[in-house]
């Protein structure tokens, strides 16, 4: 079985984190390839994973000369096939489909697509439109975590053609990260951080993201317990946003942001509570990531993350955008320290049975086997 995946190769969080984790095991079971638009550090750690890639340069999001050096490569090396990530990616992918006869088309729903553009206006309106239609082209979806199943029904898809498949990752693989101190003393003073606990945050700064709601939670946190601060690791347009929030109530010296994180186990090393403050997610990938090092987590109720976090049994839950509920759970941990280390371990242990990198891919194949056979 030979399959072609296409993916923009601008992508830089769970899309990119997923086709990596995925395609290290899922190389093993199939002959695939890897086709991006663009050269940038996803194509780097693509290639130093060891898994086939090669890049058609784009000149724009617009660009469809793609599609016919596409077309010549299916037709040379003989695909089953073609499975699309992310919006551009899809646009291509329907393009494509036009001209290549008999082969299945799956793309895999990473986010709820309504929100993916949601920061930019013109994007959002003229983006969002045009992935919608690419979608209703596609012959098979996969959607990524339960949650995402009627999102994907609400184009008028039946069901028959969705497949589930949850976020895997490779905990089998060497993590390297930096001490605490060398981390945390390159944004911080020590003083500041220094026998206190630390609540952390890694995301991209955009609204769905829900960082107004983590910096609210903190606001109400400190007044109580001065021994704690809280991190957030990311870049994005939210940032002024979220300065001026921080300045406000007056958080100078207990909310940083810390600005892009090269490497996610350096933050999740320092820190000793991992939040997920989203308004809407699939599965996040910075769960598992955190629980390779057996983080304590508290999220917002999204997505399929309940399918791994029993709220009060291995981490905490609350609902989407209720910082009062967070701020509570948040000091149920600090009140009580024992927990974040049991917890931490529980989760851990959860996740390396459930959802690993090994079951995803294993997942993965039998899906397109059931696609093949139903050509």
């Amino acid at each position: 079985m030979k399959v072609l995946h296409l993916i923009s190769g601008g992508d830089t969080g769970g899309a990119k984190t997923h086709i990596i984790n995925l395609c290290s095991k899922l190389k093993n079971l199939v002959k695939l390839k890897i086709i991006c638009f663009m050269y940038g550090p996803f194509y780097d750690e693509v290639k130093n994973a060891s898994i086939d890639i090669d890049v058609i340069p784009q000149r724009s999001r617009f660009d469809l000369s793609v599609v016919d050096k596409l077309y010549h490569l299916i037709e040379e090396e003989g695909y089953d096939i073609i499975h699309c990530h992310g919006a551009r990616a899809n646009f291509i992918g329907m393009f494509l489909k036009r001209k290549v006869k008999n082969i299945p088309f799956i793309t895999t729903i990473h986010s709820d697509f309504d929100l993916d553009f949601q920061d930019v206006f013109y994007k959002r309106i003229i983006f969002s439109y045009l992935n919608k239609v690419s979608l209703k082209r596609f012959d098979y979806f996969i959607s990524v975590g339960s949650a995402l199943i009627s999102k994907i029904k609400s184009l008028g898809i039946d069901e028959e053609r969705i497949f589930l498949l949850y976020n895997g990752f490779d905990f089998a693989k060497e993590i390297s990260f930096e001490e605490k101190d060398t981390f945390l003393t390159r944004y911080i003073d020590k003083s500041l951080y220094q026998s206190k606990t630390i609540v952390g945050n890694l995301s991209r700064l955009y609204k769905v993201k829900g960082l107004d709601v983590f910096i609210k939670a903190a606001h109400l946190v400190v007044k109580n317990n001065p021994d704690v601060i809280f991190l957030i690791g990311g870049s994005g347009p939210q940032k002024e946003f979220l300065e001026d929030m921080i300045n406000k109530f007056k958080l100078n010296n207990k909310v940083f942001l810390l600005g892009n994180i090269k490497n996610p186990y350096d933050f999740f090393n320092a820190i000793d509570i991992n939040v997920i403050s989203s308004y809407s997610e699939t599965f996040p990938y910075s769960i598992l990531e955190a629980t390779a090092l057996e983080k304590c987590c508290i999220s917002s109720r999204v997505g399929s993350v309940p399918d791994l976090i029993e709220d009060g049994e291995n981490g905490f839950l609350f609902e989407v955008g209720d910082y009062k509920e967070l701020s509570k759970k948040i000091e149920t941990l600090l009140n009580n320290k024992e927990l974040i280390t049991t917890f931490g371990k529980r989760l851990s242990q959860k996740a390396k049975e459930k959802f690993s990198a090994e079951n995803m891919a294993k997942t993965q194949f039998e899906i397109y086997k059931k696609i093949i056979q139903k050509i």
